[in-house]
């Protein structure tokens, strides 16, 4: 094989993994849902959790466009949930989620789903919210 043709032929490789790739993680992407507020909290159905016969998603992301930063709801199981803002406490930045933590793409910060630091630069444990369930909703505490 001349150089010019293993070089088309890698090249060809690498974009198609990059694609195949993408793909993969578009499957399994995050959800993000609008949420309401009602006098000092942060109201979505329980339902957003269920993706199909009984299969439930382990976090969805919440957004309201009086927020700063989206909150990132991880349904922990079936009565207990962990509501975490998604900034990080070493500079601000707003977090991304991998499964079952958070991570800052400024500077590496890690957080666990209940919001307590797993790897620096970050010092500070996530800012957490109280969450109830009455019925189908699901109340996140802004307080």
């Amino acid at each position: 094989m001349e150089r010019k043709d293993f070089f088309k032929t890698c090249g060809f490789a690498c974009v198609s993994g990059s694609i195949f790739l993408s793909m993969l993680e578009s499957c399994g992407s995050t959800k993000i849902i609008s949420g309401t507020i009602e006098k000092s909290g942060l109201v979505i159905p329980a339902s957003s959790f269920l993706e199909k016969e009984n299969k439930y998603r382990k976090y969805i992301v919440v957004q309201n466009e009086k927020l700063q930063y989206p909150i990132c709801l991880y349904r922990l199981n079936e009565n207990e949930y962990s509501a975490l803002l998604m900034r990080c406490t070493h500079q601000g930045a707003e977090l991304q989620v991998f499964g079952d933590k958070l991570q800052c793409p400024a500077h590496g910060s890690e957080f666990s789903n209940h919001g307590i630091v797993q790897n620096g630069p970050a010092s500070v444990n996530l800012r957490s919210f109280p969450v109830t369930v009455k019925q189908d909703q699901i109340n996140i505490s802004l307080k």
